[in-house]
């Protein structure tokens, strides 16, 4: 017994309000076909995000004659690029408040008159299995700040961290290879000085005034409250994490997961699904549902449901009104990842974003059934394939019950 999930190309989509969050989940945008359920925004409001923190108290929560002291306000914000004083790595100037040649906030923005990007990202912390929100990142390639401090042998890594009240025990780091900082390979997109989400000013609570954003990676190495930046020849990661099995070198991962699903339908009526795909490091080639009647015995000797009666849903295109704060909803000049000529994606969808998915099953007979989701990567991968270790990542297959009833 097994069920049809028909997807339907032809149908005439109805338009989508603005809208971010219910029950913790990211919702749909752009055009939905009908009967589908989520009718809501693409990008997250900075408010909206979800957050992974660290600190005691937090950063910004301080006072704002305290923040000012410590540099967490645009107007005292500083930068330090210097070199590991435990390694061998030569700087000619490196940007230091003892010099008196820390960048400071009008000179980041300095700067982005000639070398500002902005790009699309979505934000996941490894130890979650749902994105915590997708923005539109705004600010200056790390290796352009890196050459100020005219670099000149012995560097392998890059270290970073935050302010951290001053406590080494509370102190977040996280590293990079220098290759990964200085170069881009074509397609990829940089290392971020970041002072901007959808248009605004960052917050204190999103990591303002400025933050890392890698984009390909997990939300650990996009250190928040960020102040300083050291250029070393230790060959290892110095990442707060580093010997926590957290796969400090794996890049995002491709998963789907739901959004509405519904708990209890009669039988005969279409059955809508909304959901999400995160666009990991391999990209999305599709998403697939399974509906599987509970009564039917699954195989013991295949744990990924490798057999599955998959089928494929829909991926949303890009939306018409990106929403997330954004004046008028559109997007302000162009992101990496479109055409200037056209204002449109390169691609869709877009490695290490999120976009959404939809899909309407018919003709499901009563009975009770587990509905699974799943993404395929452009190498043909299935989800939780090639990288199923959690800590590299989470991207097990999401299941949900369904009932129909006679």
């Amino acid at each position: 017994m097994t069920s049809d999930l028909p997807v339907e190309p032809d149908a005439e989509p109805v338009p989508v309000s603005t809208g971010y969050f219910e029950d913790g989940r990211m919702r749909a945008a752009g055009k939905l076909p009908p009967g589908t359920i989520a009718r809501t925004g693409f990008l997250t409001p900075q408010a909206e995000f979800g957050d992974v923190e660290r600190g005691n108290p937090l950063p910004y929560t301080l006072p704002l004659a305290q923040r000012r002291q410590v540099g967490l306000e645009r107007d005292t914000w500083h930068l330090e690029v210097v070199a590991d004083p435990a390694s061998d790595s030569k700087l000619e100037r490196p940007l230091s408040s003892e010099l008196g040649t820390a960048l400071d906030f009008d000179g980041l923005l300095k700067l982005a008159d000639t070398h500002g990007v902005r790009y699309l990202k979505g934000v996941t912390c490894n130890n979650i299995g749902e994105p915590l929100g997708m923005g539109l990142w705004e600010g200056v390639p790390l290796r352009v700040v890196i050459w100020m401090a005219r670099p000149v042998e012995n560097i392998r890594r890059v270290y970073y961290f935050g302010y951290h009240n001053d406590d080494p025990a509370q102190m977040f780091q996280s590293s990079l290879p220098i290759g990964r900082v200085l170069e881009d390979p074509p397609g990829e997109l940089p290392v971020l000085l970041c002072y901007k989400l959808n248009g605004e000013f960052l917050s204190g609570k999103r990591g303002g005034p400025v933050r890392m954003v890698v984009p390909e990676a997990y939300g650990f190495k996009s250190v928040k409250w960020l102040q300083r930046v050291v250029l070393t020849n230790d060959w290892q990661a110095n990442d707060t994490y580093a010997l926590g099995n957290n796969d400090l070198e794996s890049p995002m991962k491709t998963f789907a997961r739901f959004v509405q699903t519904p708990s209890t339908v009669n039988a005969g009526e279409p059955i809508s699904v909304t959901g999400l795909a995160q666009v990991g490091v391999s990209g999305l080639l599709q998403v697939q549902c399974w509906l599987h009647p509970e009564e039917v015995e699954l195989p013991a000797d295949d744990p990924y449901f490798a057999r599955g009666n998959w089928q494929a849903a829909t991926i949303l295109p890009p939306p018409d009104q990106w929403g997330g704060g954004l004046p008028d909803e559109a997007l302000p000049a162009v992101p990496l990842q479109f055409d200037p000529a056209t204002g449109a994606p390169r691609a869709w969808p877009l490695r290490y974003t999120v976009v959404h998915w939809s899909v309407v099953l018919k003709g499901v007979p009563a009975g009770r059934y587990t509905l699974r989701c799943r993404s395929i990567d452009m190498n043909g991968a299935a989800q939780p394939m090639p990288r199923p270790f959690a800590k590299s990542g989470r991207a097990e297959i999401e299941q949900v019950r369904v009932l129909v009833e006679p």
